[in-house]
Parts: structure tokens; C-alpha cells; sequence
């Protein structure tokens, strides 16, 4: 099924990235950001799955817009 998005806020001043989202459907968390390829900054991650990748996002992101139940 097809998410439901909801935009929570962003701390970006031309509103494009980075951006925090809810799932309405879930509760579940979507953020979109600048994606961590360096092999480096990679290689420090650990218990990577199949299919999962990570974003760099502002810490201010987090605290101003993520819900906090």
C-alpha cells in the first residue's frame, strides 16, 4: 500500500530539503535528506539490511518537528 504522507515540517529556507514526514496510515517516520555515501562515514554503520540506506539530516530537524509520543 501506497504511503500517506503528511509533511511535519522543514528546516530548509526554500522548503526543499531536508524535510521530516509521517506516515498517516502507520505513525512511521519518513526523512528525506542528503544521502551518506562516503565509504567511510558507510563503513561505520553497522547491521546494514538489504534495501536500507541513510540520510544526513540537521539535529534542529528533529527537535522541532519530531512527534514526541
Amino acid at each position: 500500500m501506497a504511503l500517506q504522507l503528511r509533511m511535519l515540517g522543514t528546516t530548509s529556507d526554500d522548503g526543499k530539503c531536508p524535510t521530516l514526514y509521517e506516515d498517516v496510515a502507520s505513525g512511521d517516520i519518513v526523512v528525506q535528506g542528503y544521502t551518506v555515501t562516503d565509504p567511510e562515514d558507510v563503513a561505520q554503520l553497522a547491521n546494514v539490511l538489504e534495501g536500507e540506506s541513510f540520510v544526513r539530516i540537521p539535529r534542529e530537524l528533529l527537535t522541532r518537528f519530531a512527534p514526541k509520543e
